[in-house]
């Protein structure tokens, strides 16, 4: 018997939730396919089985959360889905006639199943793949070990130095709990209320905008842009930008250069808070908002700094295509110093946007109306967006701030200075 564990998927995500079971027990599973679909934090990722055999039984049912590293599905690497029906058809007469056999065998399916639900007492504990590796070859509790990294992640060279250090007194075995089960449904007695649970990503996000809004001292501060120069700019260009890149040049890529060079001027507004500590980030890794049936997502445009305005839009529509056809990976959704959210596509003409935590900075975008502008003794029609930026007033002032989305104000009128900051 083998079991199936469900895998190390990156250091912020300790658990997840069975969306669905690919294979049901009895089925045969070949070496890699895909056993289930699990629903963590950020995405969908289905596990696969690394045995060949018949899957036996679940260790888990759907809706369940299960731990990195719990047992969650038995694999029979001698079993044979096909012959199994087979093997069992002429043997009814046998089965009647001796009954005590087949009592006394079956509590021995018992213990692989209980040994099974055993996981590992370092489930929650965030620490790389390679400290992990090195622990389980050390035989190190990971819960034991002290770190020296700000963000609290266990690294190899604190697993080198727990393994030696004097050995400490043993202490007793602590039985990892089983699959924590679904709740149970709400129950209303009112035919016109439909009770609907909320997925796992929902409910992740409503606790992490109700938790940003507790811990940071977010404010939001105000502006407007006359996006005049922009859109005339893309009006020339557009049929020979896309000619030579085959992408459109959209409104994106304007904005992601403003908010980097915006970025360099203001430096803490790309930074993190850890504690008593000030992580100061030097790179550009902006984070688009998409929305999607399953609720907000994030992916994250890595090094935008060293990217061209076509490598950026292509970059973008890429990752929204992948997030509405629930292909992102984790990669495409870690880390991010700093985002943008465009309300302005579902007609939002202002906005407070909410922290994406850990970052200290966000950028609303929004719908872009002609209105009369006084422009010297003129009045003229003028597409103009309002903008708003909500920061954490933790470590960025009022003046940072200000002066930031003043910066993308000023580069977005004069879109030549985005070739020189951006």
């Amino acid at each position: 018997m083998a079991e199936v564990k469900v895998p190390e998927l990156a250091e912020s995500i300790s658990e997840g939730s069975i969306a669905q079971w690919l294979k049901q027990p009895g089925d045969h599973v070949e070496k890699g396919e895909y056993v289930l679909e699990l629903e963590t934090d950020k995405v969908n990722v289905e596990i696969i089985s690394d045995y060949t055999g018949t899957l036996s039984e679940h260790l888990a049912e759907e809706g369940d959360t299960v731990q990195v590293g719990q047992a969650i599905a038995i694999v029979d690497e001698n079993g044979s889905a096909a012959a199994a029906p087979k093997a069992e058809a002429p043997k009814v007469e046998e089965a009647k006639a001796e009954p005590a056999k087949t009592e006394q065998a079956a509590p021995a399916k018992e213990a692989p199943k209980a040994e099974a639900k055993e996981a590992s007492s370092t489930q929650q504990v965030i620490a790389s793949p390679a400290a992990r590796k090195l622990a389980r070859e050390k035989g190190i509790d990971l819960t034991q070990v002290p770190v020296a990294d700000p963000l609290g992640r266990v690294r190899v060279q604190d697993v080198e130095a727990a393994s030696n250090a004097p050995a400490a007194p043993a202490a007793a075995p602590k039985q990892a709990p089983a699959a924590k089960k679904a709740a149970a449904p709400v129950e209303v007695n009112d035919d016109r209320i439909e009770v609907v649970k909320m997925t796992r990503r929902r409910q992740t996000i409503a606790k992490r905008l109700v938790q940003v809004q507790s811990e940071a001292a977010m404010l939001t501060t105000f502006n407007e842009v006359d996006l005049s120069a922009v859109m005339e700019l893309r009006s020339r260009h557009k049929d020979s930008f896309v000619k030579t890149n085959d992408v459109k040049l959209g409104f994106m890529s304007f904005f992601t250069k403003a908010v980097i060079g915006a970025l360099k001027k203001y430096p803490l507004l790309n930074a993190e808070i850890q504690g008593d500590h000030i992580l100061k980030k030097n790179f550009y890794d902006i984070g688009v908002a998409v929305s999607t049936d399953e609720g907000l997502v994030v992916p994250v445009v890595r090094d935008a700094d060293r990217k061209s305005f076509a490598e950026i839009e292509k970059n973008i529509s890429d990752l929204a295509v992948k997030a509405r056809n629930n292909k992102l990976g984790l990669s495409d959704l870690s880390g991010g110093t700093f985002t943008i959210t465009n309300g302005g596509t579902f007609g939002s003409l202002l906005s407070t946007p909410i922290l994406n935590a850990p970052q200290v900075g966000i950028l609303g975008m929004h719908t872009i109306k002609t209105r009369p502008i006084a422009v010297g003794d003129q009045i003229e029609n003028r597409p103009m967006m309002y903008l708003a930026l909500s920061y954490d007033h933790r470590i960025v002032d009022g003046k940072e701030a200000v002066g930031f989305l003043v910066a993308i104000k000023d580069m977005l009128e004069d879109p030549e200075q985005l070739l020189l900051q951006g």
